[in-house]
């Protein structure tokens, strides 16, 4: 057959997927770095764009459900780390990554900080639910750690005076981001922590938080040295930075994570507005309750007033004493009833260990290894008489077909000289010297010629 008739022809898409399966198979997962191009968010969720660097480009597509699971921001000109794997859209015969995580360039390094920091903390017990402290329902001081321009503590404020206008509010004003923003939130804590000394009033809880922003915007909430100054507070701490889906190593170590700032500033207070209609309804639970319990004892003190006890209190006094006397007789028989079993069961136990002393056991074992003997000594006797018919049994058989028993009859036998018994003539030469054994005695002669 001809070569060229030999070779497998592919069609376009079997090609296309043999492609596709090499370059899943061999890459896999895989970490890529670029800037973000041709972005587009489609009305499915899925966001597609193009990853490039100086000199090459990728395709990427993120679809809705890992899209969000994304924090980080996608347009163009952003850098980012991308986590994918490298496929064939097959229509158009086109490789791309299909992308599970992005991450803004340079959040590896923090991210792994980061985890590896929450994992020490964890494992010394700051994470602890234990050691956690409750947070006031109703504090009156208030202390504010954050910045003093950031939307964050406009959004606390308006919310505390608003919804608790007789909160004393106290605005510690740091730096929340950049170099050495930590050691600034850990100085107001320590100040907080002694405020009395500092002559301020002492907070009943402290909020600790900013608003929100990229992972290096936070980053001064997960120093280690802040996490530290947390858990050694002796007043309650909240912290409350970025929004809900982001969390810092400052969230875990505080006595109550809040998701927001504003979250935090309405947990501490509550709605005036609630407020009074809760005072209101405990006044009116409280005015009912108090009402009932008079009349209930306005209806005691009637009855009483009507009973035996205003009018026979000496028959009321009898009544006791009979009762404490049947009271007295019930707990004698309850007493003398696990009495008795105790005594039964007792006696029982005794008698048990008694058939049990060593002393009872040593003489039902003598007595056992006496009958024993006897029993074995009987049983030797009998095999032993036994035996000896047996024998006097065979010692008359032997006697009736012994030789003697023969000879009796009238036999004999004849011999030579030497004992060898003759049972033919031939057997003796002439002049030969033969014995003949009779029942009595025996009879010498010489074979002579017939």
């Amino acid at each position: 057959m001809p070569e060229e008739e030999a070779t497998q022809v592919l069609t376009v898409s079997q090609l296309t997927r043999e492609i596709r399966e090499v370059l899943e198979g061999h890459i896999g997962s895989v970490w890529v770095e670029g800037e973000i191009s041709n972005h587009r968010l489609q009305t499915s969720g899925h966001h597609y764009f193009t990853l490039k660097d100086e000199g090459s480009q990728l395709s990427c597509v993120l679809f809705r459900g890992a899209a969000a699971r994304v924090t980080a921001q996608l347009a163009d000109g952003v850098q980012v780390q991308v986590l994918g794997q490298i496929s064939v859209y097959e229509p158009r015969g086109q490789y791309q990554m299909i992308v599970r995580q992005v991450q803004m360039k340079g959040q590896g390094g923090l991210q792994a900080r980061f985890e590896a920091l929450k994992r020490q903390l964890h494992a010394e017990g700051l994470f602890d639910e234990a050691r956690k402290k409750t947070i006031p329902r109703l504090p009156e001081v208030v202390a504010l750690v954050t910045s003093p321009t950031g939307a964050a503590i406009q959004d606390m404020l308006n919310i505390l005076t608003r919804r608790a206008p007789w909160l004393h509010i106290l605005v510690f004003p740091v730096r929340v981001q950049g170099s050495g923003a930590e050691l600034e939130i850990v100085r107001a804590l320590q100040v907080l922590n002694r405020a009395e000394a500092f002559g301020l009033p002492v907070p009943d809880t402290i909020v600790v938080g900013r608003g929100g922003g990229s992972l290096e915007d936070l980053w001064c909430f997960n120093e280690e040295v802040l996490a530290r100054q947390i858990a050694v507070m002796d007043i309650p701490i909240i912290s409350a930075v970025g929004h809900e889906i982001d969390f810092t190593i400052s969230d875990f170590v505080a006595d109550l994570r809040a998701p927001t700032p504003s979250a935090a500033a309405e947990l501490l207070a509550p709605d005036a507005a609630e407020l009074r209609r809760s005072l209101d309804n405990a006044a009116r639970t409280l005015q009912n309750r108090t009402l009932t319990l008079l009349e209930h004892h306005q209806r005691v003190l009637d009855l009483t007033e009507k009973g035996p006890l205003h009018r026979e209190p000496e028959r009321l006094l009898l009544e006791a004493e009979q009762s404490i006397d049947d009271a007295e007789s019930r707990l004698r028989e309850a007493m003398l009833e696990p009495l008795r079993l105790l005594r039964e069961d007792l006696t029982a136990k005794h008698q048990v260990l008694t058939a049990r002393h060593p002393r009872v056991q040593l003489v039902e074992i003598s007595h056992r290894v006496q009958a024993a003997a006897l029993a074995l000594k009987q049983a030797a006797k009998h095999r032993l008489d036994r035996l000896a018919d047996r024998l006097d049994s065979r010692d008359e058989v032997m006697r009736h077909l012994g030789p003697d028993s023969v000879l009796s009859r009238g036999f004999s036998y004849t011999t030579t000289a030497d004992g060898r018994v003759l049972t033919d003539p031939a057997q003796a030469d002439e002049g030969t010297p033969i014995l003949t054994r009779l029942a009595k005695g025996t009879l010498h002669s010489t074979v002579t010629p017939p």
